[in-house]
């Protein structure tokens, strides 16, 4: 197993290495070109690898077994379609001090010795598992890649130390302790290393919140009565696949009645005059995601629509102004307000609507900020993070609702809005 030596120099300040925070974050557009440094992806990859080595030096495991797509592609730099995500048919292995062991579907590892010249070809590996159950532990490939696994790891020389899994399939998991490994929680580890971005990240991060500005626009325009939810889902997925998304993961469009409680999904239901109607996008370039709400209403608005809509940029607001190196998240969760509050029995019942959460390759990373687990648990807010707040607010029509949302880059002396489309006031499209 080829290895190389690496820097571990992960302090928070080089999450943005030739980055001058005073200057505009960039969003440079889709290729690569000879005149601009832009995205600078073997620069990324290195990045990632050294904080996930380093995430895993500091904590009591001698080597992490990923299978979750996310952190096989932070430390190895690989991905083979939208359509392996939920399947369990890919993994990795690594150790402190060398590259990562990926077995990938089929084709997939032939693939990745051609292209993925950072990789040293011999740790490109086919491999699968049991693909959700689909294939019987009875067959033996959980078996034979577990032990497989474990001569890698006496190779490393932690066989005897303990490995941090971050998801497995059942029976994958009992087949790694038949084999004599001592698993442990290897997601906390790897949540750890991502919750920092450096530039590169921050920059991709940056571009698709500037290709949903675009979505939003789009959908302020079409936005009139006769038009469904569903209809608006469409365009805006034919638009972000135009544009170079490279996954839709999901649109929530809730209009009119839908509004309250929040159902996050779409219908077929058409909008009216005088709708409120609130969107959420996500999806991602080159892997990193968005999450990014907007309100507008069809045609004109209520005083309590208007009113709702107020309250609701108030209590983001509130947040952003917060948000800095070295707050606890208890403190921004704390002006947001209690369930009760805003028509909710309890705070489980409310989560996720006056909410924060950390992304990156994932939709929710760190920070999570949330009244129900931040008050008593808080993390600390880190240069580099980069998350989003959300806020949502009943109208007292009894029906209507806004939900606002803003991407958030933590500089050195504060944040950095992500987010363009016009939030201030509430939107109304094709206004009478």
């Amino acid at each position: 197993m080829a290895s190389r030596p690496r820097t571990t120099n992960l302090r928070p300040e080089a999450a943005e290495p030739h980055w001058n925070w005073k200057r505009a974050l960039p969003a440079p557009g889709h290729s690569g070109v000879d005149f601009e440094t832009r995205v600078d992806f073997r620069r990324m990859r290195d990045w990632r690898l050294q904080r996930a080595q380093a995430a895993l030096r500091a904590s009591d495991c001698g080597a992490l077994l990923l299978f979750d797509v996310n952190n096989i592609r932070y430390v190895s730099g690989t991905k083979i379609g939208e359509w392996e995500r939920d399947k369990f048919c890919r993994f990795a292995l690594l150790t402190e001090n060398r590259e990562p062991i990926v077995w990938d579907f089929g084709s997939a590892a032939v693939h990745h010795r051609l292209y993925c010249d950072w990789l040293d070809p011999s740790s490109c590996r086919a491999g699968v598992l049991g693909m959700r159950g689909t294939i019987p532990p009875s067959f033996g490939l959980m078996k034979a890649h577990s032990e497989e696994i474990m001569a890698l790891l006496r190779d490393a020389g932690v066989a005897g130390e303990k490995v941090g899994v971050d998801m497995a399939e059942t029976a994958m998991m009992f087949a790694l302790q038949e084999a004599g490994m001592r698993v442990v929680d290897g997601q906390q580890i790897m949540l750890d290393a991502r919750e920092i971005k450096n530039i590169d990240e921050i920059t991709l991060l940056n571009q698709a919140a500037a290709m949903v500005d675009g979505v939003y626009h789009m959908i302020w325009e079409e936005l009139k009565p006769g038009v469904r939810e569903n209809d608006i889902v469409a365009r805006a997925n034919e638009m972000l696949y135009r544009m170079g998304s490279d996954d839709v993961e999901a649109i929530n469009a809730i209009s009119g009645e839908r509004c309250n409680p929040h159902p996050h999904n779409f219908t077929d239901r058409m909008v009216r005059p005088g709708d409120q109607a609130f969107f959420d996008v996500l999806h991602s370039f080159n892997g990193y995601r968005t999450c990014y709400y907007r309100t507008f209403n069809i045609g004109r608005a209520t005083p309590a629509q208007h009113d709702a809509y107020r309250r609701c940029r108030e209590w983001l607001e509130q947040a952003i102004e917060l948000i800095r190196p070295g707050v606890g998240t208890d403190k921004v969760a704390s002006v947001w307000p209690a369930a009760t509050e805003f028509g909710f029995p309890d705070e489980r019942s409310a989560f996720g609507l006056q909410f924060g959460h950390g992304l990156g390759l994932a939709l929710h990373e760190r920070p999570i900020i949330s009244r129900l687990v931040s008050l008593e648990h808080p993390m600390e807010i880190k240069t580099g993070m980069v998350f989003a707040l959300e806020t949502y607010c009943p109208a007292s029509d009894g029906f209507s609702a806004a939900r606002i949302e803003e991407e958030v880059v933590v500089t050195d002396t504060g944040c950095r809005v992500i987010t363009h489309f016009p939030a201030e006031e509430l939107p109304i499209a094709n206004k009478y």
